[in-house]
């Protein structure tokens, strides 16, 4: 049975005269009619009855028809929707997220792609720090990161999309929640709830550098892998997290924040492998572009790492 059968037998169906039918067809009326009996031999039955004056279907042309429909428009879609990938407006987007970047980023970078790419599916990866995400991205099991830089494995592309200045959470009974500013030299003496040092954590980085700066290394009560067990900690009143300022995004119960006047800035950037070629891909940096989500490029180093967008 081949295809364009089942397309003579849905514009007999809808028709109901081979005259008719034929002319739809851009055919002849008599192989048409040759190629409606041949597909009635091969079912066995008679799909339509004929007179001089009229072609009904059968009972059982009538059973054929609602499925010859279905199949019909399944194969219509099919056709579809890889013409949509070729250009790059379906498929799968597997996003990596730093568990920061999940509160504030993930929310913008949702709305616009269900917004400029309605027939693509995100499918969402929080959590991962930014070791995880390159190996990701590396692997093939992720098609995109939005994670901090530096970026250490070669192969991976990458544009800034902020800097984010790092700011306190403290429990809400703190003696910090009076506090306007707060100073880094301020925390000295405070336990201090970081990321898994095994991790590699970018934040993590800034943070020490910032408390070595003002002459103390940071107390480590705890370590964590997951930004909302940090906070869940803060909010036990367990001790303070130094945080990107995206978690103001997610208030939580149990938590303020404050600005730090004189603690580092961390990057976030969007990155992808540098050889990928996927058209949805590069039909979501140039998305990315046109909103204006990437930071302007800084010098001859910035275009290089930016890869293939500028």
């Amino acid at each position: 049975m081949e295809l364009r059968h089942l397309r003579y037998f849905e514009a007999v169906a809808e028709t109901r005269h081979f005259g008719k039918a034929a002319e739809a067809l851009h055919m002849a009326q008599p192989p048409l009619s040759q190629a409606i009996r041949r597909l009635e031999a091969e079912l066995g039955v008679e799909l339509f009855t004929r007179t001089t004056r009229q072609v009904a279907l059968t009972g059982a042309g009538e059973v054929f028809r609602t499925d010859v429909e279905r199949i019909l428009r399944a194969v219509d879609e099919a056709v579809a929707r890889v013409a949509r990938f070729t250009q790059g407006v379906e498929g799968v987007l597997r996003v990596g997220l730093t568990g920061s970047a999940s509160y504030r980023q993930l929310p913008a970078l949702a709305r616009l792609v269900k917004r400029e790419l309605p027939h693509a599916m995100m499918e969402v990866h929080t959590e991962m720090l930014t070791p995880a995400q390159e190996l990701g991205l590396i692997e093939r099991r992720l098609d995109i990161g939005v994670l901090r830089p530096p970026i250490r494995q070669e192969g991976i592309a990458h544009r800034l999309v902020a800097e984010e200045p790092l700011v306190v959470a403290a429990p809400e009974e703190h003696w910090l929640a009076g506090a306007e500013t707060v100073h880094i030299g301020q925390l000295r003496h405070e336990d201090f709830i970081l990321y898994d040092a095994t991790l590699g954590s970018v934040v993590n980085d800034a943070v020490v550098r910032s408390c070595l700066a003002s002459g103390f290394y940071p107390n480590p009560a705890y370590e964590v892998t997951e930004t909302s067990a940090a906070l869940a900690l803060v909010a036990a009143g367990l001790g303070i997290a130094v945080l990107p300022d995206s978690i103001r995004s997610a208030p939580r119960e149990g938590v303020v924040h404050k600005d730090i006047e004189d603690a580092l800035a961390v990057p976030l950037a969007l990155a992808w492998r540098a050889d990928d070629d996927s058209p949805l891909l590069k039909r979501l940096l140039d998305v990315l572009e046109r909103n204006g989500v990437f930071l302007p490029a800084a010098g001859p180093e910035n275009d290089k790492r930016a890869g293939h967008v500028l």
